[in-house]
């Protein structure tokens, strides 16, 4: 994207020290992790417990829990930006722009381990298995993600799209 068109100054006009691009700092990386992680984790608990519950096979669960992952993920940013006074257009822009990257790597990393944990595919929503190894999947992917998005907020990508409306 060319950093002079009128819709970039736009929306950054105002914005002082958050207008430029440089390096991001890790608390902001790990709130905007956490936020998307946030996302992440209702979309693959619901989709997780759906599938679990009606003895779905493994790939449409999980395939389940990727999609409402990205809807989850994408709802929390739209609703923050909407309420921003964004039209819905515009808000949806954003919240691809900011979190598609993010999601994309925590539902990698997440679903990677629920998939090479031994019984954990298999496991139901009452065994310690089931949670646990979500439990560790979320930890796995916010440790992985949060580089990914400190690198991405200090070049004015991801996250950064939206942190003028929080």
């Amino acid at each position: 994207m060319d950093h002079t068109d009128a819709t970039h100054q736009d929306a950054h006009s105002g914005h002082g020290e958050h207008a430029h691009h440089g390096a991001a700092d890790w608390p902001t990386a790990a709130r905007a992790t956490l936020h998307c992680l946030t996302g992440c984790a209702i979309g693959e608990v619901v989709g997780m417990a759906i599938g679990t519950a009606l003895a779905w096979h493994n790939a449409p669960t999980m395939a389940l829990a990727i999609v409402l992952a990205f809807f989850f993920g994408y709802s929390l940013t739209l609703y923050a930006v909407l309420r921003a006074g964004v039209g819905l257009r515009a808000a949806v822009k954003v919240a691809l722009a900011a979190d598609t990257v993010s999601i994309a790597v925590m539902e990698l990393i997440d679903n990677a381990v629920i998939a090479v944990t031994p019984g954990a595919m298999e496991a139901q929503l009452s065994d310690w298995l089931f949670w646990g190894a979500l439990a560790v999947g979320f930890a796995i992917a916010f440790v992985v993600t949060t580089p990914i998005n400190k690198w991405m907020i200090g070049r004015g990508k991801g996250h950064a799209v939206a942190h003028q409306y929080h």
